[in-house]
């Protein structure tokens, strides 16, 4: 169905459009970029060994190395994409991990901030006015959920971004043939990013499709075509096999099911999670989202199929839906234009944007409330956790231990290693042993970070919360042949 043609808006109309999108990217560009260099916490130990380790290993020489990089479960565009961003801040001098993952963070952040502006651009696509398209943007600008997650360096934030633009630009009705190859190539980028995101790939050839539009069906295969093979190639290159990366993947979570072994749901778990970390916003989205159906059903579709496959997966975690909550923002500024157009120029048809606004505004106010429960990780062990900052205290100890000269070699007792930012924060080329390493006998490590009271023999040479720092009597540390890189 085509997009009805925009009715021309008064001028007040306009500008009040354009202040709210510019007031609500704006906001949420300054809260993801606060939150960026200020939260050294871990949601999930994915966002440092699957994009900043690999890429810190890519850039300085050495990293803990997760399985999925040893027997090549993912593909290396997104550590490639971070190491590009550590490359550059060491050029210009931030080479401290103060400054080169504040620049990583902070850029990630900024990539969220587009990604509303991509919401907009869809809505607008589908024939939303622009007041309209600005107050559904605002619910992923602003929302709690997406600030949350958006400055960690993980593939869903990464691909969210060329996703929302790719199917903005190969959705829009009567667009050229350049611009629908332009978004078939980002949503290509996307499935390099992130490999679930093929089901938006196969949810445009099937929009486009059903609006019998040929060519672009042909020119989207075509391009489509052209990003698997440079897939193929990218693991060739890198794995040694071509679309290693993807076999291996699909093997560990579809045919295995390995993947539930980090815990399983059941399929209503996205609807509560998403109702208990930001409620009003999701059930408004889900409101207007229907109110699309008429307008725009080939898009709720698609974001609809992207939802119920993961839903239907046993392993869920709610980052996994990142990459499809701004398709939910979009299409909720298409419904609220769907009802705007039925009322007469009045306050209350300016009242209804603004309040959908201030919806947004308000979740994301509550933003720094949120625990582990609310975002449903770890519910069946610290559910009632602060989200923001988890490990953080001890990421900044890692920085201090990194920035000793006297440190030959640091050992982990406080946690296990995947719940730290490894050598990202530490950087430091020497041993990094875990908390089931060898004992402090050894003479292998001269640093323990550990826990308060744990300081045995041994000096205290920093602490921040419960954990503290401390610098063992040898000064120097014995070679350990056996050590190894190898996440435990």
């Amino acid at each position: 169905m085509s997009a009805p043609t925009p009715t021309p808006a008064p001028p007040a109309e306009r500008l009040l459009a354009r202040t709210v999108l510019v007031l609500a990217l704006g906001v949420g560009a300054a809260l993801r970029v606060w939150s960026a260099l200020t939260d050294d916490g871990i949601y999930w130990p994915d966002e440092v060994f699957q994009s900043l380790e690999p890429a810190h290993g890519l850039v300085f020489g050495y990293g803990l190395k997760a399985w999925e990089f040893i027997e090549g479960a993912r593909n290396w565009a997104l550590p490639a994409l971070v190491a590009v961003l550590l490359k550059l801040s060491a050029l210009v001098g931030l080479d401290d991990p103060r400054g080169y993952l504040g620049v990583t963070r902070g850029v990630f952040g900024l990539l969220g901030a587009a990604t509303a502006w991509g919401s907009y651009r869809l809505a607008r696509a589908y024939g939303a006015s622009e007041l309209a398209a600005a107050a559904g943007a605002s619910l992923f600008a602003l929302a709690a959920v997406p600030l949350y997650f958006a400055p960690r360096a993980m593939s869903e934030n990464a691909s969210a971004l060329p996703v929302v633009l790719g199917l903005a630009q190969a959705l829009t009705p009567g667009a050229s043939r350049r611009t629908v190859v332009a978004g078939a190539s980002l949503l290509g980028l996307a499935v390099l990013l992130r490999l679930q995101n093929g089901v938006f790939c196969v949810g445009l050839v099937a929009v486009l499709a059903a609006r019998r539009d040929g060519r672009a069906v042909r020119d989207t295969l075509a391009v489509l075509a052209g990003w698997a093979f440079l897939f193929g190639l990218l693991d060739w290159l890198t794995w040694g096999r071509w679309f290693h990366s993807a076999r291996v993947y699909l093997d560990f979570n579809l045919v295995q099911g390995k993947a539930a072994a980090w815990g399983t749901a059941p399929f209503a778990y996205y609807g509560r999670v998403l109702l208990r970390a930001m409620g009003a916003v999701t059930v408004v989205t889900l409101g207007l989202s229907v109110l699309a159906a008429p307008r725009a059903p080939g898009l709720l579709g698609v974001a609809a199929a992207f939802f119920l496959l993961h839903a239907l997966q046993p392993h869920k975690e709610l980052r996994f839906l990142v990459p499809v909550l701004p398709l939910f923002a979009a299409l909720a500024g298409v419904g609220l234009d769907s009802v705007l157009r039925h009322l007469p120029p009045s306050p209350v048809r300016l009242a209804l944007p603004l309040a959908l606004v201030v919806v947004a505004g308000f979740s994301g106010l509550r933003a720094g409330l949120l625990t582990f429960g609310d975002l449903g990780q770890y519910e069946d062990v610290k559910p009632r956790a602060s989200a923001w900052d988890d490990s953080g205290p001890i990421n900044r100890l890692l920085i201090t231990a990194g920035r000793l000269p006297e440190v030959c070699g640091l050992k982990v007792e406080a946690v296990h290693l995947a719940w730290t930012g490894g050598y990202s924060y530490f950087h430091r080329d020497v041993p990094l042993y875990a908390h089931n390493g060898p004992g402090r006998e050894s003479g292998l490590y001269n640093h323990v970070l550990t826990v308060s009271g744990a300081v045995g023999q041994g000096q205290v040479v920093a602490s921040e919360g419960p954990f503290i720092l401390v610098r063992l009597p040898n000064s120097r540390c014995a070679p350990d042949p056996a050590w190894s890189a190898r996440l435990p």
